[in-house]
């Protein structure tokens, strides 16, 4: 099926089930938190929801720590990171999102340390599967010796005796996904993981860990311009109680408008070499940036607020971890609130976007290549 076909598909099946389907779903009714229903830390954001994967409850939008390392070119203080992860916590997020790979390691140092003296009053995801302990960072790696040894090195550097929730980076089609369920599931039976969960994984490798080790969530690239995950997992996800947890929700900024067809990318910026991303699916793609910019401004919200809105509002159990690494952005996403879409709403906005040609894929090769199909 070509790109604009598929997304002519995808918008279709929420249309069918836009009236059940929006908001809270059949399975997860009544999943989402109140703010009554949860002890808040001392000043939060009382509009932040919080919502359930299984028994694991987080903030609807939970901050993911992947930027401050530098991903899209810069480099930043680290007092500066500790703080803004504070200035979340402060705010309402209890979800916090980091791996070892990411630096490797700064990431989940920082986090460690900034969420040291609130650490039970949050949820640290972490993720294993690349080969960081063997100086191979990119090259994918599930292998039980190393789970074991990129298990003990996170809880070394997040400053604390258990893994929130744990996930396999990319799925090893060197190692069954039996083997790595079952290591992770006596991680668990020890107490140094709480919960688990998959990265970019199909519908196949998500049925075939949760039937070992039940699945708390999983983690995939999602956002108004990638809507794969749609037509690909979620069925198998409602059907079996998973939650969903979107990276990229904002289009690594380009739904935000702060992206135009002129915009450049060079190495050092993720974004250098991303189809999605050369000037020619920039121009080409800008109708969407408008059709996002007024639905903005008809819910009296910021384009970044609204993709965040759009997505939460499609299922209950979707909490997208947005990064960034600057105090403004971080308080106009959590702005999104508990802004929400009506039935009616969502389907008009998808009868607009499926009359839109989008171009270019989200991942280069190599990036592709790695992906669980």
């Amino acid at each position: 099926m070509d790109r604009r076909n598929f997304l002519k598909a995808a918008s279709g099946f929420f249309l069918l089930a836009a009236g059940t389907a929006t908001g809270v779903s059949r399975v997860f009714a009544g999943t989402p938190l109140s703010p009554s229903e949860r002890k808040l830390p001392d000043g939060a954001n009382k509009k932040m929801e919080y919502r359930r994967f299984g028994g694991l409850d987080v903030s609807a939008i939970g901050l993911g720590c992947l930027p401050m390392v530098g991903y899209y070119g810069g480099k930043y203080d680290k007092r500066d990171m500790i703080a803004l992860i504070r200035r979340a916590y402060d705010k309402g997020v209890t979800f916090f999102d980091t791996a070892e790979v990411y630096g490797p390691y700064t990431s989940e140092e920082w986090v460690g340390e900034a969420l040291a003296p609130f650490r039970n009053k949050v949820k640290i995801g972490t993720k294993f599967g690349f080969g960081v302990e063997e100086g191979k960072p990119t090259a994918l790696n599930s292998r039980p010796d190393h789970i074991r040894r990129a298990v003990e090195g996170s809880l070394k550097r997040l400053r604390t005796d258990r893994i929130d929730l744990l996930y396999q980076h990319r799925v090893d089609p060197a190692v069954p996904m039996e083997e790595v369920a079952g290591t992770v599931k006596d991680l668990m039976q020890e107490g140094k993981v709480l919960h688990w969960g998959l990265s970019e994984a199909s519908a196949r490798s998500i049925r075939r860990a949760h039937a070992v080790c039940p699945l708390s969530a999983v983690q995939s690239e999602y956002a108004i311009w990638w809507r794969e995950p749609e037509m690909k997992i979620f069925p198998t996800l409602e059907e079996l109680g998973i939650g969903f947890v979107p990276y990229c929700p904002l289009g690594r900024a380009f739904l935000t408008g702060a992206i135009d067809e002129n915009s450049r990318f060079y190495e050092g910026d993720r974004r250098w070499n991303l189809p999605q991303f050369t000037p020619e699916a920039l121009k080409h793609n800008m109708p969407l940036v408008a059709l996002v910019r007024k639905w903005a401004e008809r819910k009296g919200v910021t384009p970044a607020q609204f993709a965040l809105v759009w997505m939460l509002s499609r299922k209950s159990w979707i909490a997208p971890i947005p990064g960034t690494t600057d105090p403004a952005h971080l308080d106009e996403l959590l702005g999104a609130g508990t802004v929400r879409l009506s039935a009616w709403e969502m389907e008009a906005f998808d009868k607009e976007y499926a009359r839109i040609d989008l171009r270019g894929h989200r991942a280069d090769p190599f990036t592709e290549s790695q992906i669980d199909k």
